[in-house]
């Protein structure tokens, strides 16, 4: 890895391989190769009827890339339960063949090191390696273990952590900075995704990426670490920005922000962080490298309150998705570009259909309307005040009742109970907005109203956009209605976000084509 030369100075990008037969080994090898992948991890504890030599020989005969060669027991995560002797004489007849890299487990790796470097000079590198089966240890403790790691004699070593938490990852980040040998460190976990994705900027020369189709918890695909965040275009300079959300599998802001990032030559990366405490995640990551942060649910709200700045608008909404750490002073100001993005949209979708009076009017097509509003969290409140704005006679519904009520009170609004819903008779040309999670992958087969009345809304709208066109809105289009899908008001909620983000002004163009093309 860098230091030393062990692996390369550049990112790497590594694929696990887990085929249960040598000739799927061989093809999965070729398949990574083609999607990018610089080496790859051949798991020997996952071939059915594994023979050494045989198949060793044909593996490495037949490999298009370098291999790290792994034979996992299952004391330390992987498959293997058969003879301890048998698994590593296979890891030692891995060495003699000259395998690029062979991994062996810390707890066997004290005698066995020293012996393969003076018995075989084969060129072949060894990793030693350590999986931690519980909460990351403090700096303290895991600069402890680097050093009995070090002392094998290693030539990188590696330590895999199983995170409860994002903000341990910033412990592994600082061994990455701070490490004077060769290393690889990761957690796993959905948790732990940003831990391989930012490996480059903090030193790490490893990045594990799944094969298309192979998915694996915690770990990116191959083909977004070289198309969405470019790996190895990260660096030590460049600046963090992240979506802070529970879940956070579903973003697309990632395949929007990193591009555009490029598109001007700015030097930040965009990732999806699942965060569990916000006091918490914004103590630990507070340094000028975590420049912004997108807020989705459920923390759009609750986020206002650690911001040291709120802007004006996002103060009367009481809900932020946009912050910005000010670089002259550290601290962070908080934004809402989700309320014009969402109104500017209905008004749109309703200007084509020509229900503006004229361009000179000051007055909105939302003006007067009754605006059905399901869900008060924090794109509830968005759209409550941006209808509020423009005029909108407002009625919300939510599960919660209270906050209902309090939305309500705030945009001179009705409130009424979420078991109203299913029987309420909205006016005539009246606009529905969907501000709830209901619909969203994977349960997209659920809908927030009644299909009989979605006929008699004039514009349906939906803040979910995954799917990109909800079942909401197909029963809405079906019913006459005109619908406009959330991957609208995503769009340009996060060109206003990128505005922020990097004091540039945003290519909205290219932004367009991106969201149409991979949405």
């Amino acid at each position: 890895m860098g230091r030393a030369g062990a692996l390369s100075s550049s990112p790497m990008l590594c694929a696990p391989l887990m085929a249960q037969s040598v000739e799927q080994m061989i093809t999965d090898m070729h398949r990574a190769k083609t999607q990018g992948a610089d080496v790859v991890e051949v798991r020997l504890d996952y071939l059915k009827n594994f023979q050494p030599r045989q198949d060793l020989e044909t593996i490495l005969r037949n490999k298009p890339l370098p291999v790290v060669i792994v034979y996992r027991p299952k004391w330390e995560g992987g498959l293997y339960e058969g003879d301890e002797h048998r698994r590593l004489e296979a890891l030692r007849l891995a060495h003699e063949l000259g395998a690029d890299y062979i991994d062996f487990e810390l707890k066997v790796a004290s005698d066995l090191v020293g012996e393969l470097k003076k018995t075989h000079q084969t060129g072949s590198k060894v990793i030693v390696s350590c999986y931690l089966n519980r909460p990351t240890p403090s700096k303290e403790e895991l600069s402890r273990l680097v050093g009995i790691m070090q002392a094998t004699e290693a030539d990188i070593i590696k330590v895999v952590s199983c995170a409860d938490n994002i903000t341990e990852l910033e412990t592994l980040f600082h061994l990455l900075l701070h490490c004077q040998v060769p290393i690889i460190a990761y957690s796993v976990g959905e948790r732990g995704i940003i831990s391989q994705i930012l490996a480059p900027k903090f030193g790490g020369s490893l990045v594990y990426g799944s094969l298309e189709g192979s998915s694996i918890p915690g770990l990116p695909t191959l083909d977004s670490l070289t198309e969405a965040y470019k790996v190895e275009s990260i660096n030590s300079e460049t600046k963090v920005f992240g979506l802070i959300s529970k879940p956070v599998g579903h973003s697309k802001g990632p395949i929007l922000h990193n591009p555009t990032f490029r598109r001007v030559n700015y030097n930040g990366i965009y990732v999806p962080m699942f965060v569990d405490d916000l006091k918490e995640f914004f103590s630990v990551y507070s340094s000028p490298d975590y420049a912004g942060f997108s807020v989705g649910f459920p923390y759009k709200e609750a986020v206002v309150k650690f911001c040291d700045e709120v802007h004006p608008l996002a103060k009367s909404i009481g809900a932020a998705n946009t912050i910005v750490r000010r670089p002259s002073d550290g601290k962070l100001i908080g934004y809402n570009t989700d309320c014009e993005a969402s109104i500017t949209a209905m008004e749109d979708a309703l200007k084509e259909q020509g229900y503006i009076n004229s361009k000179a009017s000051p007055i909105s097509a939302l003006t007067g309307r009754q605006f059905v509003l399901v869900g008060a969290g924090g794109a509830g409140r968005a759209l409550a005040f941006g209808a509020k704005s423009r005029g909108a006679r407002i009625i919300i519904f939510d599960v919660d009742f209270e906050r209902a009520k309090s939305l309500a009170h705030g945009v001179s609004g009705e409130a009424q109970p979420f078991e109203n819903l299913v029987h309420f008779q909205p006016e005539d040309g009246a606009i529905l907005a969907n501000a709830t999670p209901l619909g969203m992958h994977p349960n997209t087969d659920r809908i927030p109203v009644a299909e009989a009345t979605l006929g008699i809304y004039h514009l349906v709208f939906d803040a979910v956009y995954t799917p990109r066109k909800t079942r909401l809105l197909k029963e809405a289009e079906a019913a006459g209605a005109i619908i406009v899908s959330g991957v609208e008001m995503f769009l340009r909620q996060a060109i206003g976000q990128f505005n922020l983000f990097t004091g540039r002004e945003a290519p909205k163009d290219f932004m367009r084509e991106i969201v149409l093309a991979k949405f």
